[in-house]
């Protein structure tokens, strides 16, 4: 294994790349190609066309009224990320990238996918953009996802299930890479998250951070100030990491991720190198990723996002766990409140603002960021539900 030699893609002690040469090889042309195009003004151009045009983007930040009334505390508002092309903040991310891999001269894409979230965004980028598509999905996810294996299916993408280890979203990173290792001439891999070397998580935050862009600039319009609390599930760490980016250097604003209470890799884990780079993960004392569980397959991932892992250590975000009851009351309760139906990741994030928002005065703010829609796990919580 070769480690890169300059201090590339750390934040803090957290970071960096662990990768076979050949593979460093590939992520440097990657790095420079990334460094290159994302101040380039036509590439901008294109990337915000297509975010207005095709995302829907800018995504509304909603006061939350009837969810603020019933809890009597902090205003709500929630970044309706749910509302873009393809249901979640995955989109975001997929379009950088994919835009990306077509200026570097890529015809075939891979991806890993745990919800399916990123499969299906992947899988629509590709067919707008004529690209081959295959995506590595755990096989346990792929039926607790069926409704997204289907969709990406329909979209005209690969969809491989992933039969080793657990059958979760850490298996499907894993063979991921290997395919990348086995047809890096030919092949891009679009990394969904905040993880994996460098300049993966650099990449997904510089997209995902239109997130924070546009949801600092609602609130100021709308209350002319900035939020107490800005909340956001941590599986990886995209949808977080985006939501956080631009109120990072706001130190009044608190940042706080949630994570399942048994995949808590930022309350439990330590120190340790997993798919190419050192984040805090959930380890033996031989450094073996330990297994994870969560209702909310997109969260089920023994590590975090290198920048999450050093917020967490230097005290600049908090992170926090809650159980899969409380999520299962907190995606019934914004259903029958405000009609808004969340993905059950993004309930872990309205589970904890349910705790918190009470422990508020009335003239400070909290901003959830719907993560995503719901539409895909109606079926698994009927289920649950009903047992």
């Amino acid at each position: 294994m070769s480690t890169v030699a300059e201090n590339k893609g750390y934040f803090g002690e957290f970071g960096g790349s662990f990768v076979p040469e050949e593979l460093q090889h590939v992520l440097t042309i990657l790095d420079e190609n990334f460094q290159k195009f994302k101040e380039d003004a036509d590439f901008n151009t294109e990337l915000n066309y297509y975010f207005h045009e095709y995302v829907g983007r800018k995504s509304p930040l909603y006061f939350a009224e009837n969810l603020t009334k019933q809890l009597a505390g902090a205003k709500i508002y929630l970044k309706r990320e749910d509302l873009n092309h393809t249901g979640s903040h995955k989109i975001n991310n997929v379009l950088g990238q994919i835009l990306l891999a077509k200026r570097m001269g890529a015809n075939r894409v891979i991806a890993e996918t745990g919800a399916g979230q990123h499969g299906v965004a992947t899988a629509t980028a590709c067919a707008m953009f004529g690209m081959d598509c295959t995506i590595y999905m755990g096989l346990e996810d792929t039926k607790r996802q069926a409704l997204n294996v289907f969709r990406m299916e329909l979209l005209g993408a690969k969809v491989v299930a992933v039969d080793k280890g657990q059958g979760r979203l850490k298996d499907a990173v894993d063979e991921a890479f290997a395919d990348l290792v086995a047809n890096y001439e030919t092949t891009f891999y679009l990394l969904g998250s905040a993880v994996g070397p460098h300049p993966f998580p650099s990449m997904v935050k510089h997209f995902q951070s239109v997130i924070s862009r546009e949801s600092r600039e609602q609130i100021l319009e709308k209350e002319g100030k900035l939020p107490t609390a800005v909340l956001a599930c941590v599986g990886g760490g995209s949808n977080a990491i985006g939501a956080f980016a631009e109120f990072i250097a706001d130190k009044n604003v608190r940042l706080i991720g949630i994570e399942p209470d048994q995949a808590a890799t930022l309350n439990e884990g330590t120190p340790g190198e997993l798919h190419g780079f050192k984040c805090l993960v959930l380890q033996d004392a031989e450094g073996n990723p330990l297994p994870t569980y969560s209702i909310a397959a997109g969260l089920d991932y023994p590590g975090a996002g290198p920048e999450h892992s050093h917020l967490k250590t230097i005290g600049r975000a908090e992170y926090v766990t809650v159980t899969n009851e409380e999520v299962l009351e907190a995606f019934q309760v914004l259903s029958k409140v405000e009609g808004i139906i969340p993905a059950l990741e993004s309930s872990h994030a309205v589970a904890h603002a349910l705790k918190l928002a009470p422990t508020l005065t009335t003239d400070e703010i909290i901003i959830i960021n719907i993560s995503g829609r719901g539409d895909k796990d109606v079926e698994q919580v009927f289920h649950m539900l009903n047992k």
